[in-house]
Order: structure tokens, then sequence, then C-alpha cells
């Protein structure tokens, strides 16, 4: 077993120490005659701050102990705030104690069918047995919560952390075999903690990257989001693609790499899209009204051009074109997330967005009447802050003169947007008549025909701006004429 620096282990029994909860479950189980040990991602960040100087006491915790279910149960009653046992099967058993939720798994030496992620339940003898089963080394460590505190690695994840290696316990393919949404973690921690996979793991994802068909897509989407949602996630997304990943659960992505967008300035559409991701990543974060990390943003960042493939034409000239891939691309992003069981509206605004992404470059140099700039505003809604975010960060060409000229351009929109708005209620466009008004007026009762005068007046409103009452009346009465006519 590779030995812990002193230094190290000192720094852990102080990070304990400093967590009452961490420090009476230990003496409770210690006067039971049980062992019992801090676990899995808490002590990967606790050993993480440690190494870089810091404290950081765990949050949620993971405890495994040589206790059975039952015991646990026992130890915990009277003294806990509460205890659930709906992963009892399993061997965990969950609670909350001062306010901090904790689970305590018996040691555990499961086997799997390789056919399903549903491990075969068998406890483990020893700490060892349990660290054994585990994803990676830098999560199959553990700390004793015993009076000594030791720290156990036995098969180095803490020179792994420190090293920035990213290695399973045995062998990767045995690993990703037993439960195959390990290769997406792997991904994940490529974003998460900056590790770089080891070529045993590389080749094993590659290989085995069509075993991913056996995870539900509710984990996949999870692991993907969790992805997205770190502080730079390019590097594990190349990871995801350049495994063959994604050709399982976003193939769409992955077929950007043969698509040469139209102006040459890539190697391919691929490229682009992480560009794009990263600046949009960027400029979300530059903005403190974001609500960073924005799932919603990055995703659309991310898949904005996944109509492309489908669109592609060659040109005169050598030229190629895509064009309304943005109205391919949105039919395309709602199917993938609806089958990645994204929720309903993280849906329906990534495929918005995907819609209306190409929509200023019919701004030109300003030509938009005010109109045009009405409907912009109205078409994009409350998706508006992100879809500036977007439109900037997908101009990506290395000609700085037109990268200045575009973002010129678009903080010339965007003031027109400001000032049109500062005279009427741009985010709440509606007519000048409401329902009531529109059949009073026109004699009808409830039924289809308001609803089409309705639409009438509202597109009259951002055609024309705000209209005195008689204005909206005149117009309403001379479009029902025509109708009936």
């Amino acid at each position: 077993m590779p030995p812990v620096p002193p230094a190290v282990q000192e720094t852990v029994r102080e990070l304990v120490d400093l967590s009452p909860v961490l420090a009476d479950l230990g003496r409770r189980f210690a006067a039971a005659g049980h062992e019992i040990h801090l676990v899995g991602g808490s002590v990967r960040d606790s050993l993480l701050a440690a190494g870089s100087g810091g404290r950081r006491v765990p949050g949620d915790l993971d405890l495994t102990t040589d206790a059975r279910p039952e015991q646990i149960l026992g130890l915990l009653s009277g003294w806990a705030g509460s205890t659930w046992n709906t992963g009892i099967a399993f061997g965990t058993v969950g609670a909350e104690i001062l306010g901090v939720r904790v689970e305590i798994t018996t040691f555990r030496a499961d086997r799997y069918d390789r056919e399903s992620r549903n491990p075969e339940v068998a406890w483990g003898e020893s700490l060892v047995d349990d660290l054994v089963r585990r994803d990676f080394t830098v999560n199959a460590m553990a700390v004793s919560l015993g009076p000594d505190r030791t720290v156990t690695d036995p098969f180095g994840g803490l020179g792994d952390l420190l090293a920035g290696r990213l290695r399973t316990p045995g062998a990767a393919a045995d690993s990703f075999a037993d439960d195959p949404l390990r290769m997406l973690r792997a991904v994940r921690f490529v974003a998460q903690l900056g590790l770089t996979p080891v070529d045993d793991v590389v080749e094993a994802m590659t290989a085995m990257s069509g075993e991913l068909s056996r995870i539900t897509p509710e984990r996949v989407q999870a692991e993907l989001s969790k992805t997205l949602l770190q502080d730079a996630p390019r590097a594990a997304l190349e990871l995801f693609v350049g495994t063959g990943l994604a050709d399982v659960v976003l193939p769409e992505l992955s077929a950007l790499r043969m698509e040469i967008d139209e102006h040459h300035q890539h190697k391919d559409v691929y490229t682009h899209s992480l560009t794009v991701l990263d600046q949009a990543i960027a400029l979300e974060k530059a903005d403190p009204d974001s609500g960073s990390p924005d799932l919603v943003l990055r995703l659309a960042a991310l898949l904005h051009d996944i109509g492309k493939p489908a669109t592609r034409r060659h040109e005169p000239r050598g030229r190629v074109s895509f064009h309304h891939h943005e109205v391919v691309g949105a039919k395309l992003v709602r199917k993938r997330l609806t089958a990645l069981r994204y929720p309903k509206d993280v849906i329906e605004a990534v495929s918005r967005l995907t819609f209306l992404h190409l929509r200023f470059h019919g701004y030109g140099t300003g030509e938009w009447t005010d109109s045009a700039v009405r409907r912009y505003v109205t078409d994009a809604g409350e998706l508006l802050p992100r879809l500036h975010k977007l439109v900037r960060s997908d101009s990506t060409t290395r000609n700085r003169r037109r990268a200045a000229a575009l973002s010129a351009t678009y903080d010339s929109l965007e003031q027109r947007i400001r000032e049109l708005s500062a005279q009427e209620d741009l985010a709440r466009v509606r007519p000048d008549l409401d329902g009531n008004a529109i059949m009073q007026l026109l004699g009808i009762g409830p039924g289809p025909e308001v609803g089409r005068a309705w639409r009438f007046l509202k597109d009259l409103r951002l055609e024309r701006g705000p209209l005195e009452p008689e204005e909206a009346e005149s117009a309403l009465l001379r479009w029902w004429a025509d109708r009936q006519g």
C-alpha cells in the first residue's frame, strides 16, 4: 500500500475533527466495536484541499463500516434527527445528524451480472474489499473515524490525484464491464478535477463505448449535464467524442466532425461548436445576472449547429452551405434532448435558441426596422439574455477586423433594443385590445375567431408599435370586414 505523507495524515485528522458529526460517529461506532470510515468524493476533495494548503470540511458524507445495516440503525437510534432505509437492500442507511446528511454503507464486495448495472450485493470482509470495487483510485481512499484517523489508500489514489491521473483500482475493462456509467464519470472527472485518464482507461472506454446502451437515459443525462456545468468542459467533451461514447448517446455531436463550415474558419463544425461553448461560458461567467453555470446556454452553444450535417450542400467555387440548418437543428435538439429525458422547459429553451441563433445575421449593418427588432425580442422572450450570449459566442472568426465588426453590429442591435424598451414594454408585447374588447367590438362570443383577432392585433402591435385604442379598433374592424367579405 503506498504510504500517505505524514503532513497529509495530520491535515486530514484536523479536517475530520472540525466536523462534530464525524467525530461523534467515530466515537459511537468505536464504542460498539465497529470500524467506520469516510470514503469517496468527500475524502478526495478534502485531500485536494489539504494538498493545496486549504481546509475543507465535507458536506454530505459517505461512510462505510463493518457493521451490518440493522446494527447501523441501532447505533443511530435516538441520536440521529431522522433515518431512512430506502437503500437498505444495498446495505445503506441514510440519516440526518445535526443538519448534515450521511449515508452509511456496510462493507461490500459486490458481483455484477454485466448485463445491467444492478449488482448482486455481497458483504465485504474488510475495508480494502470495499475500496477495490469503487470506480477510480481517487475515489478509493478512506479516512478512519477511529482515534488514529488513519488514511487508507491501497491503490495509490492520492498519488494519482496529485499527479492528475485518472486510473481504476483494477483493470479498466473489468470496472467498466461492471458498470458502464463509469465511462461517463471518467469524462466528468476530466472536467471536474482536471485529471487525465491513463491509456488503459482510454482504450477500455473506446473498446466498450457500446456498453453505454445498458444505461438508462436519465443517468446518462445526469452525467452529461454535470460535465457541461463544470468550469471548463472542453477537454472532457473531446474525450467523450474521441472514445466513441458520444456516438452512442449524442451522435449529432460526433457527426459535426465531418462538416467543414462555410467560411473555412475551422477544421470542422465540431471544433467551432466547442469554441462557441468556451466563449459562451466566458460570457456567462462575466455576467453577474446570468445564474452561472447555465445548462440551457451551454447546451445551446454545444448543439446550435447540429442541423448542419443534414443541410450540407456543395456550392460553386468550392463553397459549402447549410441553408435552414437552424430549423432542422431545432427539431434535432428537441428529439435528442427528449430521448435523454431532459425537462420540457430545458428542451424547449435549447430548441428555441437553436432556431433563433441565425436571426441576427439578417440585421446587416442595422437595416432592421423597429418592427423587426420588436419581433426579435418577442420571439426570444425570456431567453433574450441567453440569445445575446449565444449570438456573440457564435462569432469564432480569426479575422480580428471581422470579429470587431460583428461585435459592434450586435452592440448596435442591443442599443436599439434598449431604446425601444424605454419607450414600450418589449418583454410583454400584447395587443392594444384584450379579448373582452375584441368580442364587444366584433359582436362575437368566445371561440377561435377571438384568438385569430388577438393574433392579428399582436402582429399589428409588433409592426407599428403601441396604438391608440381608436386606431386599433379601426384596424380590427377593417380586418374583420375583409374576412367576412
